[in-house]
Parts: C-alpha cells; structure tokens; sequence
C-alpha cells in the first residue's frame, strides 16, 4: 500500500458533546494520515437519529477547528469537501438499500418480524435458563415469497445470517491476532425497522466505499469487528487494516466518564487548557515516541506517530498531569503575546490598571499558573486593600513571629522613604542593603518582606510592586504589618 492510497477517517455521531476520547480518536487518526502522506476524512454517522442533537456537528467541526485537526474530506466550516460523498450517513440512505437488497439476494441476510415483546419474552427465557441472550432464528425459516408478502404491510428488521462454526479471526495492528467463534455471535440487526441502517452495516459500506484502508477506533468496538470482517467476506470485500486504541480510564482504573468529572472537551478549553497542551496531553495516553520527550508540537508528533507503538493497556487521564502540561505551555512555550491574550481574557477581577501595569502583572505572574483562569487567583495580590490583610494562618503566624522582623520593616521603610526613584531595580538594591547591613537574610529577609508587603506565602517577584504602588502605598503596608507583630 502507497502513502497517497492511506486514508483514515473519524467519524463521530452528532449526540452532543465532543468527549475527550471521541478527541484522542481523531487525533491518531490525523497523526497517522499526516505521517503517511494519506488523506483525514470526517464523515457523520447519524442513523440513530433518536440521539441527535441538533448543532452538535456544527461545533464538532469547530472544536477540531480550534484544535487544528481539520479534515481533508468531508463537512467543513466552509461546506462539504470531497469526492466521496455524501459523508452524512443519513444521505446515504438508498446506497445502503442497494447493498441490503443485494445481502437479501444472496441469502446472506433475512426480515425478522419478531415484535419486541416477542424478544423481550425470548430473552427472558434464555436467562431463565442460563443460556446467552441471542435472537432464535425463528424469521429465518420464512420463505423468501412469504417475507417480501409480509414487507408489504408489517414492520421488520433485516437480520445477517452468521455463518455456522466458522472462526473468524481479526488482525489487529496494535493487538495482534484475535479470533472469534462464530457461534457466539448473535445474528445482528442491519437495518432497523424506521428504515436506517444500524452503526455496523453503515461503517463498513462506508468505509469500503470510500476506500478506508486503516480503521483506527476505540477498543470498544473490537468484539464488533469480527461482525464487520463478516461483513466484509459476504459482499467479497477487502477489509481494511483495523487499530483499536487502548480505554481511557480515571485514576481509580474505571472507564473515564462525566460521572466523575469533566470528560467534554469543551469544559477542558473552557476552563482555560491550551490546545496545544490538550492535544499533547491525549497524544501520550496511549501512544509514546522512542525516547523520554513529553513535550510535542503538532508537527513533531506528526513526524514521531506510529500505531506500533500505541500501548494495548488502558491509559490514565491523569489531570495533574494535564495541568502540568498546559503550564509548561504557559510559562515556557507559547509566545509572549498569546500569554497576554489569553490571561487577559481569562482575567475576571475589575481593576484600575492600564494596560502597560496589567501586563506587568501578567509576566510577572507568567511562572505560577498552570491554567489561565489561575490568574484570578494570583491577582488578589494586587487588588486586594492591605487593611484587609489578617495574617492570621499557622504559616503567617510563624514568619510574622521572626525576631528581626521590627527591625527590617522599619529600616525597609526608612529607606524606601529616601529612595528619589522607586523601581523594579531601587527595590532589589535596597534588600540587597538591608541583607549586607543588618545580616539579615533567607527567609527572615524574603519571606517577611513578602508577608508584610502582600499577606501572602507565595507570589510573584517582590520587585513587581515597586512597578505598580507608590513609596507611600509601600510603607503603609509595612506599618500596617507592624500592628500584627507578636
């Protein structure tokens, strides 16, 4: 196979929110594509139209958008591209009668007019009995004549007909060779009875149609595939290559879900994770490169990809991990102006600052935050009156109770004071003076300073405020301090 005949598609179904493994998906899928030369396709599988939720295709669209996994082939914000279509699957309709008709033809498929109750009442007694739940072929005695009678005026399924004690066996890139008894699969439902074909008989005369030739999916469609390579031989058809990618589990080792915290990624780019870092991130929960990098471009992991070293073993949705990940982005990686658009826009405290202060704030900050929403957090520094200071936590108490602290506050003031110019650079000369007169140094010159100066343990350098308050505002944080001395 030549790289130009790889073709790979994603191919989500319009339910709503785009979950962050439907995004992994998609992902291996563009990776492997880019790394071959080969073409990313997005087709829409909505038959099951009782689940479709209206727009969610529209945003689909626009958070691979976002996240710069636009596909060749297929709807796009700018119309459907493509020489294969239709890639909504609900205009598919009578190609897939054409390939129903021609299973009923062969024999390779039968109506079922089994009513639900029917079923119910067959089920219930294969469980009473402790056998397996499967359909009991009662249709498949029908003749031919009888059942294009009954089509007329009844409702019905078509049903495949399994080929008897065969072994079929599914040759899975990541997996290896699997194989399964025919006998334990039951005979599936192709086409349901409001007139659309179920997800399994649609998949594959897509895929054979439009020339897939690597199905990359999620492991929870492996026992499905040995019913798509069954597929494949009754119409005498070349099965493509099939990759099934490892769970993605929480940290308790469940199947990740919504149940136990955000799983959309939507919430995720929400809640301020870069796109960079989110595809970065669920790059490596499966897959890993030859050496011990973590941080990748796009670019790079198109250059790196490869199924072979995708991890059968379900992956970890490790959010500590993820927040680490999209700080190495904040601080290290993005430019310094995208820094500034994004925390500006993450930003949610009213201020007085102009922009020229509020961006000395931000790189100030740039090394303490992970996401960009933590700016609120940190920005309560700046903006919140010293009168309100309480230094009142069990770490305060201790540093507030460092014997040289009377002596630093007042001396820092003192020379605050007879400071003509009061600047980033004034600032550190005049810790720099205090340590080398007074002895004073380590945490009872830094972190009383930091404690008298903003109420807090942690923050930014301590020279930013020079930048943003006046000698005056200074020193009345410093005498204000000294009303909390023990």
């Amino acid at each position: 196979m030549t790289s130009s005949s790889i073709r790979a598609r994603f191919a989500p179904s319009p339910t709503g929110y785009m979950h962050v493994g439907s995004v992994r998906t998609a992902l291996y899928n563009y990776l492997f594509a880019k790394k071959n030369k080969g073409t990313y396709i997005l087709r829409v599988e909505d038959t099951d139209q009782s689940r479709k939720v209206d727009g969610s295709i529209e945003n689909l669209i626009g958070v691979m958008g976002q996240l710069s996994l636009n596909s060749d082939e297929g709807p796009t914000k700018d119309g459907v591209i493509g020489q294969f279509g239709p890639y909504y699957q609900s205009d598919r309709l009578d190609i897939y009668k054409k390939y129903i008709d021609q299973m009923l033809e062969n024999k390779k498929a039968y109506r079922c007019f089994c009513t639900s109750e029917r079923l119910d009442e067959m089920r219930l007694n294969q469980t009473s009995k402790g056998l397996p739940t499967r359909y009991d072929r009662k249709c498949l005695s029908i003749s031919n004549e009888d059942s294009k009678k009954r089509a007329s005026g009844e409702s019905y399924v078509v049903r495949m007909q399994i080929p008897s004690d065969e072994v079929v066996i599914v040759d899975d890139i990541i997996r290896g060779k699997i194989q399964f008894k025919t006998q334990e699969i039951d005979d599936q439902i192709l086409l349901k009875s409001d007139g659309f074909p179920t997800y399994h008989f649609a998949n594959i005369v897509d895929d054979h149609l439009m020339n897939i030739s690597h199905v990359i999916r999620g492991e929870e469609w492996l026992l499905s595939t040995a019913k798509h390579i069954l597929l494949y031989q009754a119409f005498d058809w070349q099965p493509p290559q099939f990759a099934h990618l490892p769970l993605l589990l929480n940290a308790d080792k469940s199947k990740l879900s919504k149940r136990q915290g955000d799983v959309a990624v939507e919430d995720f780019l929400q809640a301020g994770y870069l796109e960079e870092a989110l595809i970065n991130f669920l790059a490596l929960l499966g897959w890993h490169g030859e050496t011990d990098q973590e941080i990748f471009s796009l670019d790079e992991l198109v250059e790196q990809f490869s199924l072979e070293r995708v991890s059968k073993s379900g992956a970890v949705f490790d959010r500590e991990k993820l927040d680490w990940m999209n700080g190495q982005y904040l601080k290290n990686i993005i430019s310094e102006e995208r820094y500034l658009s994004v925390v500006s826009e993450a930003l949610t405290h009213e201020h007085s600052f102009d922009s020229s202060d509020l961006n000395k704030i931000f790189l100030a900050l740039r090394t303490k935050l992970d996401k960009a929403k933590d700016i609120n957090e940190h920005f309560k520094i700046f903006i919140t009156p010293f009168k309100s200071f309480t230094y009142d936590s069990d770490e305060i108490k201790e540093v507030m109770a460092i014997e040289s602290n009377e002596l630093l506050f007042s001396v820092f003031m003192d020379k605050i004071d007879d400071l003509e110019v009061l600047n980033k650079d004034t600032f550190k000369a005049t810790m720099k003076a205090i340590q080398k007169e007074y002895k004073i140094k380590g945490k009872a010159l830094f972190m009383s300073t930091r404690v008298a100066l903003t109420g807090q343990m942690h923050g930014p350098d301590l020279a930013i405020l020079a930048e943003l308050f006046s000698k005056e505002e200074l020193i009345a944080r410093f005498e204000n301090a000294k009303l909390f001395l023990p």
